[in-house]
């Protein structure tokens, strides 16, 4: 893989040039040193790559020649991670991870543990930094898909919400859902994917869920109101092992354990 890689948003389906950001040019130019003639690939977050020569080094517009364009194909799975929000900047590692894991779409939950509530105008400003995270981790693992990252929402009303029968949307459609818990009774996950396999065994195609949603405690885990909702809303415990993990440490080894199983379906 070549050593520089941008984001960008190109206005024409098939760009024979592109004019980076002030952001991504800076960054290009005067933090990773990149030089003319060198190469450069540019991605939109949605899959589409291009191939480019950069051919004028501003640090404000920086120009980039495309030689050719792919599209790289998406993971045969989808990873939804709905994540209660931690303390202090964490939530911006677990982005960070879980874009490199290859997650599709991250949502921020306030539970009724959750020790961090942001007002209005600083969910915003949150949620930036969020995407800024994700798109920094992008460029560094190479990942040409950045996960949606959904508004803020109580996990409560969020887990309705995956239950609910007239929802359409295909992130409401969820083949498998789990949530973390150190509950008597969860299984592990390869238990529950055996289930799983069990329950769609006239089904070859469906050996393995295709778009699984996992949720993620805070600091002190869901409180047993929460988890009987979630049990309510057909979500099925696992247990991540027989030590306490930091909410931080739960969703990047919750992830791995799951991306590994589907890849390796």
């Amino acid at each position: 893989m070549p050593d520089f890689r941008v984001f960008c948003e190109p206005t024409s389906a098939e760009p024979t040039a592109l004019t980076l950001s002030p952001e991504e040019s800076r960054h290009l130019v005067a933090v990773n040193r990149a030089r003319l003639g060198d190469t450069v690939v540019a991605f939109d977050g949605r899959g589409n790559e291009w191939i480019g020569e950069l051919t004028d080094t501003s640090k404000a517009a920086a120009v980039l020649r495309v030689r050719f364009a792919q599209k790289i194909p998406p993971l045969p799975y989808t990873i939804t991670l709905g994540q209660a929000l931690p303390k202090g900047d964490s939530m911006e590692r677990i982005v960070r991870k879980a874009t490199e894991i290859g997650c599709a779409r991250i949502v921020p939950l306030e539970s009724e543990r959750t020790q961090v509530h942001l007002a209005p105008d600083r969910q915003d400003k949150k949620h930036d930094k969020w995407r800024t995270a994700a798109l920094e981790a992008a460029k560094q693992c190479g990942n040409a898909y950045l996960p949606e990252i959904a508004p803020l929402q109580t996990a409560t009303a969020f887990m309705e919400a995956t239950a609910s029968t007239s929802a359409q949307s295909f992130q409401s459609r969820y083949d498998l859902k789990l949530i973390a818990s150190l509950q008597p009774g969860a299984k592990s996950l390869k238990a529950q994917l055996a289930d799983f396999a069990a329950a769609h065994s006239n089904d070859t195609a469906q050996a393995r869920p295709k778009n699984v949603l996992w949720l993620i405690g805070p600091e002190g885990d869901f409180t047993p109101a929460e988890m009987s909702a979630a049990a309510s809303c057909g979500f099925q415990p696992v247990t991540l092992g027989p030590l306490v993990l930091r909410c931080e440490t739960a969703a990047i080894y919750a992830l791995s354990i799951l991306s590994y199983e589907l890849q390796n379906a």
